[in-house]
């Protein structure tokens, strides 16, 4: 495996602290001291590598660590926050993300006999990863050296590591993303309205009837599929897309508030020191600070 790791880790040294595509469709890298305000998004349904160092996610009140070489799946867009360390050696976290595509995992699902699908999941954990899933991703990051054997050999690679996951701890989350009809699959839908309308005010008996389900069953499979309540997930969608106008768009701190859906800037402005641990105004200066170093 040190082999199969060394591979991934010289494929990755252009990575830098922003996201970076590889040039195959939906494989991105990032490496390094990535600023926690960078960190603090909206992730998207993903199959999350961690190469080297650890990753400190939080959703909700769960905070996990999902320590390299392993990988992770998120079924569902999600906002969070997290943080990034180097490995006890002083390496830098390096990580590969494979964005969830429903179209090939309903493919490969209708390839598959139903029952060789595991029945059952582990919450989201970091998942150990073995030599071969790590050699289908090296076999996937290294076609970013080859453009022209992309179209060709990156769909069957893609399948593989999605086969792998399926097989493993977390495959059963997988396979409920991929079929139409299934709890995970309305939620997401519903997640999608969120994205869309967060500065609505919500009517959760609404959401629920949309996606056939008691009220009581809706609220649990909604915190199962994100970590979050509604109530929870859209707030963070608002406190995420105030951050954006008052730091980058210039929107003074009242006005962001009311423009996401707040009726008080001090509950929004409590709300906000909360989630990202300071107040607005020293968060934009702070956030400001970095971006200007960076650029």
């Amino acid at each position: 495996m040190n082999i199969i790791h060394d591979e991934i880790i010289d494929l990755m040294k252009s990575a830098g602290t922003r996201p970076m595509e590889t040039g195959v469709p939906g494989l991105s890298m990032i490496k390094g001291d990535i600023p926690a305000h960078q960190l603090a998004a909206l992730y998207e349904p993903m199959i999350g590598f961690t190469v080297q160092g650890t990753k400190i996610l939080s959703i909700g009140e769960r905070c996990t660590d999902l320590k390299g070489p392993s990988y992770y799946v998120l079924p569902v867009h999600v906002p969070a926050t997290a943080s990034v360390h180097s490995d006890r050696d002083g390496r830098p976290y390096m990580s590969l993300g494979l964005r969830l595509n429903q179209d090939v995992l309903q493919s490969l699902l209708r390839d598959l006999p139903e029952n060789l699908i595991p029945t059952a999941s582990e919450h989201f954990t970091a998942c150990e990863i073995d030599n071969e899933f790590m050699a289908a991703w090296l076999r996937l990051l290294r076609l970013s050296k080859t453009p022209k054997d992309i179209p060709a050999l990156a769909p069957a690679y893609e399948r593989e590591i999605l086969y792998r996951v399926l097989m493993g701890p977390q495959g059963w989350n997988l396979r409920q993303f991929g079929l139409q009809e299934s709890n995970l699959s309305k939620i997401s839908q519903i997640v999608k309205w969120f994205r869309e309308n967060f500065m609505r005010p919500i009517d959760i008996g609404e959401m629920a009837s949309k996606s056939g389900m008691a009220i009581n069953t809706f609220h649990r499979q909604f915190k199962r599929a994100t970590g979050l309540s509604p109530i929870q997930f859209q707030k963070q969608l608002r406190l995420l897309e105030a951050r954006n106008l008052i730091s980058f768009e210039g929107y003074p701190v009242a006005s962001a508030a009311y423009h996401v859906g707040y009726q008080s800037p001090s509950q929004f402005n409590r709300e906000y020191s909360r989630f990202f641990g300071s107040s607005p105004a020293r968060d934009t200066e702070n956030l400001r600070r970095i971006e200007s170093t960076r650029d």
